[in-house]
């Protein structure tokens, strides 16, 4: 842009003076998008282009780097084992090292890797803004906490320690430590608010600031802390065990320097990285080009049903990679699923790195060559005040989004680095928990049930049941009997593979789990579920292969199960959704099925409820499965008959299970001409199918058939917008809209009466 004619260079004195004056009364040091829009590595320090340039000894390297890497598994052995939040018990949590610049180098060889790579922007921030500033500064024996994903994270239920590593007096690296924690002190208890409608709702927002000096907590802002949140114990007890495993960290990269010098330790760090991005260009060279396409949707805002369009155009040309997301839905004024780019790109890390290439590094250098598009303010690229604090929702779908068109690249080449597989279940099914606990204590979190999705079918094989969560490959779904040890929350029935709901294919998805909890002992308790899925499917297949069914949130309210257990013992047959749904057998109950993006609510002793962990999709037509692994599905009680009759077309004894293998081919081949002859040309099947516009009653956000037009409903209204132009949409309170539904009813009826 043109400077004004009339503005003119003030002489070099004076503009230093005035920049220093505008530095010295900055109004707000808010969330930087210089270091907030930028996923690429930082350049050479002066240090470590000197060490690269005068050569390692990769012998020398790969021995300090397994030293770095036993380190942070030490360090996250310590937080996994002391740590007092659900997520640190259960794995969600990580250790990691960073560069001088703040680059992510490396991570514990377990964790959630979005967690590091979120925690690097933080770091800059600092190294930005206080490492300098007189009121601030940095020096050994520092630790600065944040949990403001605007700053750098994922949501606030987050919470990182970040350390700077002197050596001799000079800055090394930076070490940190994140947990799940959970409890953070927003208008719902456990962290994640459905019902947050401004970022004043999502609880402490901690932007990076020093709470540790001398590897000391300092109890003035500890306690700022803890009166900031419903359990003050979990947030005392976690900050020193980040702390300490950070300095457990710190000591053992500190015994690194004392053996091979700081020379070795930054030029390891630093040829790590490049070591990555390199590779990372080989591979994608190795891709055809071309561009690939999927569209994936999430059906609710947490608060109402409605349609949310994340579109993505993968382009491979040469060594360049683009991931082009314009045309996603726009932000949320006033709902809690929105999130920030950076975000978003560290789900995308998480994503590469666990479905298509797991065998590289976890570093975001990853993310380094490669290009991301967004259109500012839509869901993936929030900005301003829009509040964040359930951004898992678009985060899931950044861990899976790469699965479709990547298997479409990788499909026709002769070495592959991991499986063609199908997209992994990819929704938070699990209940978030808050109120008084049976010892009279407050708190509010959520349950390990979260960390057991089921994988997607691949290439050769079935996936495997519940196998991780779809944001870390190595976390643990808990032990219930602690959980009832201090909530009163009891399981009626846990981990019980859900029959039928299956991504069925020539190989079936792993399938996921269900969950049937209550309470009991407490006189103030609530559940609450963050999870989409149950209108529109959460994982799609692959190569013909089925989407993973739906999902609801189960209730049965009005009753106390232990009391009517009391009057007769086997009164429930077995502790299943469908029969406890379909046969209703506790008498007085009130049975009512939902979406599972439940906000908070009060639950009576012994009401009941029930959710699932759902399927990854299934690869293949379901035609070409063998026979013989529908029956061990049968064998397992992983599905019923039905299933294995109408949908997979098998012929068999139901008693004995053995295949009738030419009545099978015969009864597959007939199905395949009746597919045949319902079939229709492609132009005559679009005529029918495409529609010029989304329905007008249907509540769509995003683009249709042009990415540059987006598509929404604000304030009741259908708009739209130009891409390149979103703004924010504002959703009506569905209780204001449930009562003007209510009020016209009594308004007819009280018509009906008069005319009578």
């Amino acid at each position: 842009m043109n400077e004004p004619l009339n503005k003119k260079a003030l002489p070099k004195e004076e503009q230093a003076v005035l920049d220093r004056f505008l530095a010295d009364n900055r109004l707000f040091l808010g969330p930087d998008p210089e270091i907030m829009r930028n996923h690429t590595l930082e350049p050479r320090t002066a240090e470590e282009d000197a060490v690269l340039k005068k050569g390692l000894d990769a012998h020398q390297v790969h021995h300090i780097r397994g030293l770095i890497n036993a380190a942070l598994s030490e360090a996250f052995e310590m937080v996994n084992q002391m740590g007092a939040a659900p997520g640190a018990k259960w794995g969600d949590l990580v250790t990691g090292i960073y560069t001088t610049s703040g680059d992510l180098a490396m991570i514990a060889p377990h964790g959630i890797i979005a967690f590091a790579a979120c925690c690097f922007y933080p770091i800059k921030f600092i190294n930005k803004y206080w490492m300098n500033d007189p009121t601030v500064g940095v020096k050994d024996g520092d630790g600065f906490i944040h949990n403001d994903a605007r700053y750098g994270g994922i949501h606030n239920t987050d919470q990182s320690m970040m350390m700077p590593l002197y050596y001799k007096g000079e800055l090394v690296c930076w070490l940190s430590s994140t947990i799940h924690e959970g409890e953070n002190g927003a208008c719902e208890p456990g962290g994640m608010p459905a019902a947050a409608e401004s970022k004043y709702d999502e609880g402490i927002k901690m932007s990076p600031f020093k709470v540790v000096e001398n590897f000391q907590i300092k109890r003035d802002l500890l306690t700022f802390l803890q009166n900031s949140v419903r359990d003050p114990k979990l947030q005392l007890e976690d900050m020193k065990v980040k702390l300490h495993a950070v300095m457990r960290l710190r000591d053992r990269i500190v015994a690194i320097l004392d053996q091979f010098g700081r020379e070795a330790l930054v030029g390891t760090l630093r040829s790590h990285l490049e070591d990555v991005e390199t590779e990372m260009r080989r591979r994608i060279r190795e891709l055809p080009d071309g561009t690939t396409r999927v569209n994936a949707f999430m059906d609710s805002s947490l608060r109402e049903n409605c349609i949310q369009k994340i579109t993505l155009a993968l382009t491979v040309k040469g060594d360049r990679m683009i991931l082009d997301f314009r045309g996603t839905a726009p932000q949320f004024l006033n709902r809690a699923v929105n999130t920030n780019i950076a975000s978003f790109k560290a789900a995308l890390c998480t994503g590469l790195l666990q479905n298509i290439w797991p065998d590289l590094p976890h570093t975001m250098a990853v993310l380094s060559p490669i290009e991301i598009i967004s259109d500012r303010n839509s869901i993936i690229d929030a900005e301003g005040e829009m509040p964040q604090a359930m951004s898992l929702m678009p985060l899931f779908k950044a861990c899976v989004i790469w699965t479709i068109p990547m298997n479409k690249l990788n499909y026709s080449l002769p070495h592959r680095y991991s499986a063609v597989i199908a997209q992994q279940y990819d929704q938070a099914a699990t209940f978030i928990y808050g109120g008084l606990t049976q010892h009279g204590d407050v708190t509010g979190n959520f349950c390990g049930d979260i960390n057991g999705m089921g994988q997607g079918a691949r290439s050769d094989a079935d996936g495997e049941h519940s196998v991780s969560p779809v944001f870390g490959f190595m976390a643990d779904s808990g032990e219930h009997e602690i959980n009832e040890e201090d909530t009163p929350i009891i399981r009626l029935g846990a981990q019980r593979l859900a029959k039928d709901r299956i991504g069925f294919g020539k190989y079936r998805g792993g399938m996921g789990y269900e969950q049937i909890a209550t309470m009991r002992d407490s006189n103030l308790w609530g559940f609450m579920t963050g999870c989409e899925g149950s209108l529109f499917s959460s994982a799609q297949g692959l190569f013909g292969g089925y989407s993973c069914p739906s999902y609801q949130l189960c209730k049965i309210k009005g009753i106390n199960i232990f009391e009517e257990l009391k009057k007769n013992p086997k009164l429930v047959k077995e502790w299943d959704m469908l029969y406890l749904m379909n046969e209703q057998p506790i008498p007085g109950g009130k049975y009512s099925s939902h979406d599972m993006g439940m906000t908070f609510e009060l639950c009576q002793e012994g009401e009941i409820y029930m959710i699932c962990q759902g399927s990854g999709g299934g690869y293949g037509d379901v035609l070409e499965r063998d026979p013989e692994l529908v029956m061990k599905d049968l064998r397992e009680d992983l599905m019923s008959h039905d299933i294995a009759r109408d949908l997979y077309k098998v012929v068999y004894d139901e008693a004995t299970l053995i295949v009738d293998v030419e009545a099978t081919e015969a009864a597959r081949n007939a199905y395949r001409k009746e597919r045949i002859a319902r079939g229709k040309p492609f132009d005559q099947f679009c005529k029918d199918w495409v529609k010029a516009e989304p329905p007008a009653q249907l509540p769509y956000y995003g683009s249709w058939d042009d990415t540059k037009v987006i598509y929404a409903s604000s304030a009741g209204q259908r708009i739209k917008m130009d891409a390149d132009k979103l703004q924010g949409v504002f959703m009506l309170n569905p209780k204001d809209l449930r009562i003007a539904e209510l009020e016209a009813q009594v308004e007819a009826l009280r018509a009906q009466v008069g005319r009578s």
